[in-house]
């Protein structure tokens, strides 16, 4: 798998396969990015459950929080890693003890973790490093585009103003592939110093 280009297929079948993510590194304070994102994905119809041991006691939009991966006590679809990346290795390897094992392990923006990628891939789950999905829900079912962002999809008809709890059609038309170059580029520049 090429993580320094992903195609919108990808990406799209992703986001409508998983049911339920996991959110590791989540925060109940409401101007940090991981709030901003699980509250998008949970308006979305998503089952989020949020991880991070110094909160536990304290909820996020009415979902208890839990220490870990392995207090979760279900089957969970997607893990979405909102931790740097220094603390990935170990949050795949957790990942991995889990029964069943989720499906998709997605590493946050600026996050990357080439061997941990390479560790999950190997029992058979999908990876995405460096990417939002917020962003990329936002982007693929071009509801992105009613905040005046181009979204490179293509549609004939404009996406609908979403409400509360909408899940929008993540089947529009890609213009030119899911790669967001400036992203990439600065992923590419990062690992290159490191």
């Amino acid at each position: 798998m090429n993580h320094d280009a992903y195609d919108d297929n990808y990406i799209r079948s992703i986001l409508n396969g998983v049911k339920s993510i996991a959110m590791v590194g989540a925060s109940p304070v409401n101007v940090r990015p991981s709030y901003f994102a699980f509250k998008y994905l949970a308006q979305r119809g998503y089952d989020m459950i949020p991880v991070n041991p110094g909160h536990v006691g304290k909820s996020l939009l009415d979902k208890p929080f839990v220490a870990s991966l392995l207090d979760i006590g279900r089957p969970v679809d997607m893990i979405d890693i909102f931790r740097n990346s220094s603390h990935i290795g170990p949050v795949v390897d957790e990942a991995l003890k889990m029964t069943p094992l989720p499906k998709v392990i997605w590493m946050q923006l600026g996050a990357r973790d080439d061997a941990a990628a390479a560790r999950a891939e190997a029992a058979g789950l999908k990876v995405v490093m460096n990417r939002c999905p917020k962003i990329e829900y936002g982007r693929l079912s071009s509801e992105i585009s009613w905040m005046g962002v181009n979204s490179r999809t293509l549609s004939s008809k404009r996406a609908p103003v979403p409400t509360q709890g909408m899940r929008l059609s993540l089947n529009r038309t890609s213009l030119s592939g899911g790669e967001t170059a400036a992203s990439d580029r600065a992923a590419k520049i990062k690992n290159d110093l490191a």
